[in-house]
């Protein structure tokens, strides 16, 4: 099942646990049936709790058949079901974020091989709400934050990684900066990326099996050939325009640089902010201008998204929505053809 995953996962118990942002597994196989069954963690053992469990969705041959929440203990979905015998593609993707709940899945059973999807590479994003595609499917600027709106594939990010034909890992956390999460006031040092860069999630509820995401380390087995860090919009809400904080910010982001390539000695790293406002992306180029001088790293590089309009539609807490998302991929994906 390892070789078939997508995205940071771990394998504990036989099981394959998917915590962040659409980690799942992909396969072809040649046969007549197929069923998958998931392992919710702690949040799907309150049925009244819809906001923080995990959201899934199964596609066949490019289909979504499934979508749904984990709200049990265990979900069987039988996706495929014919008298003869045919090619498909199966995709299990997690559409909600780590920060509220992870699943595991527990089986795949089929009458066939189930083969690894040749991919032209691996890009890793990095960032915040607007990569996890947070309320998404709430087009309602004054709803707030639910898993059930939450849906990684109509982000910039999942958009981008289609249409280049790469595989994609996500690391990302609403409300989660850099130097700072989002805060009215005083510095939030307690959501920040670069403490959870390292492991295979981070969420506020545990595994079956005891463990939280944020104790078990990512091995970095996996290389990717391009990053994309996309951070900087909760830490604007605590820098604002003082210029000492703004130094602060600079200096963290230098070191997230270097923790990144300290794991990834080889990526192209691709520095970006933007949709949500920019504030601090002349920060973020100043930043990326002494790391590559002080380092010689000449593999990174700034590119700053355009910011929303909201005559494009906008979501729970004014976040982008889909049609924004397919605007910022188109950027990107041009950008990226062009360091590839």
């Amino acid at each position: 099942m390892l070789e078939c995953s997508t995205g940071r996962t771990e394998l504990n118990n036989n099981m394959l646990w998917c915590s962040l942002s659409g980690t799942g597994a992909e396969f072809d196989f040649k046969g007549r049936y197929a069923s998958v069954t998931i392992a919710g963690d702690s949040t799907s053992l309150n049925k009244y709790d819809p906001n923080n469990q995990a959201r899934i969705a199964i596609y066949v041959n490019g289909e979504r058949i499934v979508d749904d929440m984990i709200d049990e203990p265990e979900k069987t979905y039988n996706i495929i079901s014919n008298s003869v015998s045919g090619e498909y593609n199966v995709k299990i993707v997690k559409l909600s974020e780590s920060l509220s709940s992870s699943f595991a899945i527990k089986e795949i059973r089929l009458d066939g091989t189930p083969e690894p999807v040749r991919k032209n590479g691996l890009i890793e994003f990095i960032g915040d709400s607007i990569t996890c595609g947070y309320g998404i499917d709430d087009e309602n600027k004054d709803h707030s934050y639910s898993t059930t709106t939450e849906d990684i594939t109509k982000t910039y990010a999942f958009k981008t990684a289609e249409a280049l034909g790469y595989g994609y890992s996500m690391v990302s956390f609403s409300g989660h900066g850099v130097l700072s999460g989002y805060t009215s006031e005083k510095i939030n040092s307690e959501m920040t990326v670069p403490k959870y860069y390292n492991k295979i999630g981070h969420s506020n509820y545990s595994l079956l099996n005891g463990k939280n995401p944020d104790e078990i380390e990512w091995d970095f087995s996996r290389k990717p050939d391009i990053i994309v860090l996309n951070l900087g919009t909760n830490d604007s809400s605590y820098c604002q325009n003082d210029s000492e904080k703004q130094s602060d910010f600079k200096l963290e982001y230098i070191n997230f640089l270097k923790q990144i390539r300290e794991k990834n000695p080889d990526s192209k790293i691709v520095c970006t902010m933007g949709i949500m406002g920019g504030t601090l992306f002349p920060v973020i180029e100043s930043a990326v201008s002494d790391y590559k001088s002080e380092s010689g790293d000449d593999k990174v590089y700034t590119m700053e998204f355009d910011i929303q309009s909201f005559s494009d539609g906008v979501c729970a807490d004014y976040h982008p929505s889909e049609k924004t998302n397919t605007k910022a991929s188109e950027k990107l994906v041009k950008f990226l053809k062009n360091i590839i």
